[in-house]
């Protein structure tokens, strides 16, 4: 259709409310989660929307309990186990954007090698999942690259830096939909959402929907975007 994201980001918050509210433990609301994510890939998949990522762990989720991690890595391991052959038919490219911290089990990392191993060259749509990720970090990440190969300041442009980044051929986000009516960045792909819109439907993450992503990208599709620009009506520009 037209008038969709190219790129879609969603930060998947609410988990952790939505299960106090069934009085369940924190981590039943990770496993709740997961149906949101494959519903929310499916659907962007469908309309044709090339670009999907997904925040999924933040460089400081890690000052979370012990207990939450754990659960999160495992589940993470498991979804990544049970639904790659899944994406691979889908024709969608997986990759992981984050560092491989060396508090991810190894065989967590192996599985994740291995997925965008598998679906490396598909080309449906791109998913990228958000995993032990920073923004600022990435940003640093580009600065540093950009002085190991001592390039003049006179000669660092945007375009120059933003391929410094990790995974340079991420377009911008046009669409950022977080989950829970939170209204944060909380630090995610900073350099990318510049220009993004952002919606804040109050649904919490588990119960996210196809319907609700449509609702999103419905209200995205009447959006005037201007990037700094002033659209004025014609009678009033040739006046």
């Amino acid at each position: 259709m037209d008038g969709l994201p190219r790129h879609l980001a969603c930060v998947m918050d609410g988990n952790g409310r939505w299960a106090a509210q069934r009085s369940l433990p924190r981590t039943a609301g990770h496993r709740a989660a997961e149906a949101a994510v494959i519903d929310v890939i499916e659907t962007a998949s469908a309309a044709g929307i090339p670009w999907l990522s997904l925040f999924a762990f933040s460089t400081e989720n890690w000052r979370r309990p012990g207990v939450e991690v754990g659960a999160l890595m495992r589940l993470v391991q498991r979804a990544v186990r049970r639904h790659a052959m899944a994406l691979h038919a889908r024709g969608i490219r997986c990759r992981f954007l984050g560092d491989s911290d060396a508090r991810i089990p190894g065989s967590l990392r192996r599985d994740i090698t291995d997925l965008t191993t598998l679906t490396r060259a598909n080309t449906r749509m791109t998913l990228t999942v958000a995993f032990d990720h920073g923004g600022r970090r990435d940003i640093v990440t580009a600065a540093r690259s950009l002085i190991r190969e001592r390039v003049p300041a006179e000669r660092v442009t945007e375009e120059s830096f933003a391929r410094h980044l990790p995974h340079p051929d991420t377009p911008d986000v046009d669409l950022v939909i977080r989950t829970s009516g939170e209204q944060r960045i909380s630090n995610f792909m900073l350099w990318q959402v510049a220009y993004a819109e952002w919606m804040f439907p109050e649904v919490l993450w588990p119960d996210f929907r196809a319907a609700h992503l449509w609702e999103c990208l419905d209200a995205y599709r009447r959006r005037e975007r201007r990037f700094g620009d002033v659209h004025l009506p014609t009678a009033t520009r040739k006046g």
